[in-house]
């Protein structure tokens, strides 16, 4: 079932455009390799790609967490179709031979 629901993120997922954000970062990333020595490097790279991975699993339980609401949000409409009781005028109209989808227009 992940699967399917990753699936579907990978589908339908848009990312939003970021090229002043984006390009903040190219800026900081060359100010980095002036100024710190490879280790540190490594190290500062290493925090970054730990925050973006923490950032795409972020997006990915955001839009299964959507996902799941709109799942039960459609259930609980259903029983609520399947529940409701038909109104006096319903009933009449039921009694008198006619539904909905047989009306003469």
């Amino acid at each position: 079932m992940h699967n399917t629901l990753k699936l579907l993120y990978d589908r339908f997922y848009t990312p939003v455009p970021m090229a002043e954000a984006e390009q903040k970062i190219e800026v900081c990333h060359r100010q980095l390799i002036e100024r710190l020595e490879k280790t540190e490097r490594k190290l500062v790279l290493r925090i970054m790609d730990t925050q973006n991975l923490m950032a795409e699993e972020r997006s990915m339980d955001s839009f299964l967490c959507g996902f799941h609401l709109a799942l039960e949000m459609a259930n609980e409409l259903n029983y609520y179709k399947q529940d409701r009781q038909p109104s006096s005028t319903e009933e009449a109209e039921t009694d008198a031979g006619f539904d909905d989808c047989n009306r003469k227009q």
